[in-house]
């Protein structure tokens, strides 16, 4: 052997065992130690650097060898690509597209579902008249709305309701408003024929003012939850909006649709919270000016049976 098929036999090796490295790094699921690496995404953004690094350096060491350099010229000729361009463009697509990928991964761990006030808006769903005796654990889920409806006045969250084809099943029950037809008036209500909430009417409403553009998390509540709160759901989750589905707060006229609809809409990125886990994570502390306000909501709430506890 020569010192030149040396040198090749030396680089081949450790670029086999870099990538190989690579390969167990991100895409073999047994590799327990190196996938929990894999998940932080500094030590991805080091290792895709260090990769690009040793293949661009082999190639600068082969180049240097062939025209007798002594050592590596200034700075702006470090950054002009090598004489290799298919190993070099191979590595920059690699690192690029892993780094892409990495960050998008690291952004939608971040989302975790916490919410505020500011950015909230309460959707509720067709809980109408006509529905109320039909509906599985129908007075908890109307219960659970004046919960919610009541905590939105308290912290001036906007409540966004739906009715489906009002002229054959009536108006949203007044019930799920603390002041009855009071707080029906006030909310801002839609007709629609559509499954969805978000017809036209509504997004553009939902688009309608800075306010409104800024609240990017829903509370979905309503009727019924494997039809047109599930469509709804998607709906949103489609805009890049985040979704909490109050799980005390749906039914469908059967338990299991309900339940089905429930792990679907967790399945596809929904977050499924109680009323009132999301009452306290609204204030965040016990330092809110309103604290004491919602906390009497909720004892006064909690009062009341919950169907859903049976």
């Amino acid at each position: 052997l020569t010192s030149k098929n040396v040198h090749r036999f030396s680089c081949v090796y450790h670029r086999s065992i870099a990538l190989f490295f690579f390969k167990s790094l991100f895409f073999d699921p047994n590799c327990f130690a190196l996938s929990t690496l894999s998940n932080n995404f500094y030590f991805q953004h080091n290792i895709y650097n260090s990769l690009n690094f040793s293949l661009f350096v082999s190639s600068r060491k082969r180049l240097n060898r062939r025209s007798h350099a002594v050592s590596i010229r200034s700075s702006q000729h470090l950054h002009s690509p090598p004489q290799y361009p298919n190993h070099y463009n191979l590595s920059m697509a690699m690192a690029s597209n892993a780094a892409a990928t990495s960050a998008k991964a690291f952004a939608k761990k971040l989302n975790i579902g916490k919410v505020s006030p500011t950015t909230t808006t309460f959707l509720l769903c067709d809980i109408q008249e006509r529905f109320r005796p039909l509906m599985y654990n129908s007075e908890t889920v109307i219960s659970t709305a004046r919960y919610l409806t009541s905590i939105a006045k308290e912290l001036s969250i906007p409540v966004v309701g739906t009715q489906q084809y009002t002229k054959v099943f009536g108006p949203i029950v007044s019930d799920c408003f603390a002041d009855g037809e009071e707080g029906l008036k006030k909310a801002s209500i839609f007709e629609k024929k559509k499954f969805s909430m978000i017809t036209e009417e509504v997004h553009e409403f939902l688009e309608s003012s800075d306010d409104m553009r800024a609240r990017s998390s829903f509370v979905l509540f309503g009727v019924e939850s494997h039809v047109c709160v599930q469509q709804t759901c998607l709906d949103l989750l489609e805009m890049g909006k985040d979704v909490h589905v109050i799980v005390d707060g749906v039914s469908s006229q059967q338990p299991y649709d309900r339940k089905i609809s429930l792990e679907r809409m967790s399945s596809a990125g929904a977050f499924l919270t109680t009323a009132q886990s999301l009452a306290f994570m609204l204030m965040h502390s016990a330092d809110h000016p309103n604290f004491k306000a919602v906390s009497k909501l909720t004892v006064n709430h909690m009062k009341l049976p919950n169907e859903f506890n049976d």
